[in-house]
């Protein structure tokens, strides 16, 4: 059987570990046998957190939109459950983005979630 070199694919497969792993500590972004582990750490990580940014994305318009509507007197759940009755339909984000940048326009949300339900 002949004799196989695999300088150069090895060398490219290390370089492009080592090129992930670009601004890591120490360690973590000289030696192949470490870097290659705290990528992999990372690419599982950043996998997992794109998921969990919109969870947490949620949680924080729901947080903003119950302050916001405390202040006019309702709870969220109330007026989640208002304007769905009074069929307004406004997504949590812009609602949060209403309750931060307008609060007029949110008093008026309220209001009308307020007077249409039965």
């Amino acid at each position: 059987m002949t004799r196989v070199k695999r300088g150069n694919v090895a060398r490219k497969r290390r370089n492009k570990i080592l090129k992930l792993a670009k601004g890591f500590r120490g360690s973590h972004s000289k030696l192949f046998r470490t870097a290659n582990q705290q990528v992999m750490k990372a690419l599982r990580s950043a996998y997992r957190d794109r998921r969990k940014r919109k969870r947490d994305f949620r949680r924080l318009w729901i947080a903003r939109i119950n302050a916001a509507s405390r202040q006019n007197g309702m709870s969220y759940s109330q007026l989640i459950g208002n304007m769905k009755k009074a069929n307004i339909q406004i997504n949590r984000k812009m609602l949060a983005n209403l309750a931060v940048l307008d609060p007029e326009t949110f008093a008026k949300v309220v209001e009308l979630a307020g007077q249409g339900r039965a």
